[in-house]
């Protein structure tokens, strides 16, 4: 890999063929193989992610946050990990999961402790306040689940049908 212009890269393990652009901070996390993180992502301490994944720019992921395999996640994504933040004192940290194949819309923010199911669909501009399930569609503020996606085929991970399936 070479090395991005004005990052700062800390500690942090990079898998193989995986691409960092610049102006892009990585500190003490780890990044799977075959992931692009785009310019202007910020990542803090034990942050984990998966192979095969795109983290568009000015995402922001702090400690406690884990993202699985193939997820991605759209430009102005916030993840947060702490319910009652300030500036000093104590503070309890929140541990969040994306679990594999999942896809986060531009704009979303997650709040801490939740988990975003297999495959789930999160809108653009949604706030997450809950964990969502396994193939859901959610969408908005608060996050609510409007609808499933089908399952990806085993074989290839890429959606074995177009089809979308939405509640009314």
């Amino acid at each position: 890999m070479k090395r991005p212009k004005y990052s700062v890269i800390k500690k942090a393990t990079i898998g193989r063929d995986s691409r960092v652009y610049d102006q892009v901070n990585l500190y003490g996390c780890k990044i799977g193989k075959n992931t692009k993180i785009d310019s202007y992502v910020y990542i803090e301490e034990g942050v984990s992610i998966g192979d095969n994944c795109k983290i568009r720019p000015f995402v922001f992921i702090p400690t406690g946050v884990v993202i699985e395999d193939n997820v991605f996640i759209a430009p102005n994504v916030t993840f947060t990990n702490d319910k009652h933040p300030r500036a000093h004192g104590e503070w309890t940290r929140l541990n969040t999961r994306v679990k594999k194949n999942a896809s986060i819309g531009a704009g979303s923010t997650i709040n801490p402790g939740v988990q975003i199911g297999e495959n789930a669909l999160i809108g653009a501009g949604s706030v997450v306040t809950k964990n969502v399930p396994d193939n859901a569609i959610a969408v908005g503020i608060p996050a609510r689940v409007v609808g499933s996606r089908p399952a990806p085929d085993e074989q290839n991970g890429h959606l074995s049908s177009s089809r979308v399936r939405t509640s009314r």
